[in-house]
């Protein structure tokens, strides 16, 4: 410009780079809320609210309903995606082909009789009950998902691999240990909590190799299958209690770290669920407990005010403290 901050080209390079990254994260519009919600309808009508009707059906019928609707939604999905340069109605109609896939193994299981365990029942129980029985789905939808991911570089395809997988979690227990009548409470628990690590460490190996958000479904997912197996653990043990706020404490530091809000949402629910516990239980006699939570409260209240008018100050001298072979570990957007 006039200025001669920055050359004529240099400005056209700063432009071009601003318009891709506008065209690669897309802001929430009216028309991008009727996409996601016309295929939150769509999985809905196709999952959740399939009433038992469908299960007079032969699995054969089954089947190939399933596929039908998917090679609909693959041709449509082709032609708004390469011909018409509508990435994110074509990626939601390709994300709709993957959904189909329970459906279709449901059918295929259901007309050959072969299941992982016993026969699960309807297949609107696949979204209500924990059975072992459900997990060539889950499988079948993964590697679905993983294959479409593979041509289609568009971020909500991860939503129902990690979908699946949270699933997985809670229905390979079963599988695992011979049945539903050997597995203890405790046992399903753990083995979920296990699950979700796998699936964090997975979403922040994505995280660290892609510049768009590919993860943030398998951080969600990870996250309800490890908080809610341990949220759920019994323990009479104090220490363990507190064992259990330090960790949703440390979630909550995780965030600001990864910046990502899911592990905020829920190390805030578990602190919040602590300090439940210790206001009915340890301190439910003590006049000053209501006192020092609010004055507790009001501390965090002004350290979020002033970490907000500081937060790049303050970001930058932690990234400062944190030795730079750490640094190389995190996300992109935070390395």
């Amino acid at each position: 410009g006039d200025t001669g901050i920055i050359t004529p080209a240099q400005a056209d390079q700063v432009w071009e780079a601003l318009k891709t990254r506008r065209k690669d994260n897309p802001r929430m519009d009216i028309v991008h809320v009727a996409y996601y919600f016309g295929a939150f309808i769509i999985m809905s009508a196709m999952g959740w609210f399939m009433n038992d009707a469908w299960n007079r059906f032969g699995g054969g019928i089954l089947a190939a309903i399933a596929i039908l609707y998917a090679a609909v939604f693959l041709i449509a999905g082709r032609r708004l995606w390469y011909s018409l340069g509508l990435r994110v109605p074509g990626g939601l109609l390709f994300t709709l082909a993957v959904w189909m896939t329970p459906l279709a193994i449901f059918g295929v299981e259901k007309m050959l009789g072969w299941w992982p365990m016993e026969d699960p029942g309807s297949y609107r129980d696949y979204y209500h009950w924990i059975k072992g029985g459900w997990f060539g789905m889950e499988i079948g939808t993964i590697l679905a998902g993983l294959i479409a991911l593979r041509y289609i570089r568009f971020p909500f395809l991860t939503f129902p691999v990690a979908f699946a997988l949270w699933f997985m979690s809670m229905d390979i227990a079963p599988l695992m240990m011979g049945g539903a009548s050997h597995v203890t409470g405790d046992a399903r628990k753990f083995v979920s909590m296990g699950f979700g690590v796998l699936m964090l460490v997975g979403a922040y190996a994505v995280d660290r190799r892609t510049r768009e958000d590919f993860a943030f479904w398998g951080y969600l997912f990870g996250m309800l299958a490890f908080w809610g197996g341990l949220s759920l653990l019994e323990s009479d043990s104090e220490w363990n209690r507190f064992l259990y706020g330090l960790i949703n404490l440390s979630f909550m530091l995780l965030a600001v770290l990864f910046q990502r809000n899911v592990f905020m949402v829920f190390g805030a629910i578990g602190v919040f669920s602590y300090i439940g516990h210790l206001a009915a239980r340890v301190f439910a006699d003590s006049l000053l407990f209501p006192l020092v939570l609010c004055l507790l409260g009001g501390l965090i209240m002004a350290t979020g005010i002033y970490y907000r008018k500081h937060a790049s100050t303050i970001e930058s001298a932690m990234m400062r403290v944190i030795p730079l072979r750490i640094q190389r570990l995190l996300p992109p957007q935070r390395s």
